[in-house]
């Protein structure tokens, strides 16, 4: 069962990247990647939240959890896309773009996965 649940999570997460990417795109346009980086920001929060909400707080099976994780955030957040757009910034000589790229995606997505999991530890600890 845990395979069904993570192909269909990863059709949900590859329609929302995809949803994202569209919408994005079409508010900041293409010359910078704020989609994918949107997308590993927002997959890298909803990840710690989720890990920890499944884990302590909301009982879920195994199996399900296993494919809302790793099928729908598998599918959601685009690590390998950024690594093609940085190679692509640095092949373009773009190098400022490169870093700025690289930086903020990796430093962002470290802090959003930690407020999320800050958020779901800390939801309901004054009631």
């Amino acid at each position: 069962m845990t395979y069904v649940y993570i192909a269909i999570f990863a059709i949900v997460g590859a329609f929302a990247r995809y949803g994202q990417t569209l919408a994005v795109q079409s508010f900041l346009g293409r010359g910078f990647p704020f989609a994918t980086l949107s997308i590993n920001i927002l997959g890298s929060f909803l990840m710690g939240f989720l890990f920890f909400e499944t884990l302590e707080r909301i009982n879920m099976s195994p199996e399900l959890r296993t494919g809302l994780l790793t099928g729908g955030f598998g599918a959601y957040t685009t690590f390998s896309t950024f690594s093609l757009e940085s190679l692509n910034l640095i092949e373009g000589g773009e190098l400022t773009k490169a870093a700025l790229y690289v930086g903020a995606s990796v430093v962002l997505s470290i802090a959003a996965a930690i407020f999320g999991a800050f958020l779901s530890r800390n939801l309901g600890a004054s009631a």
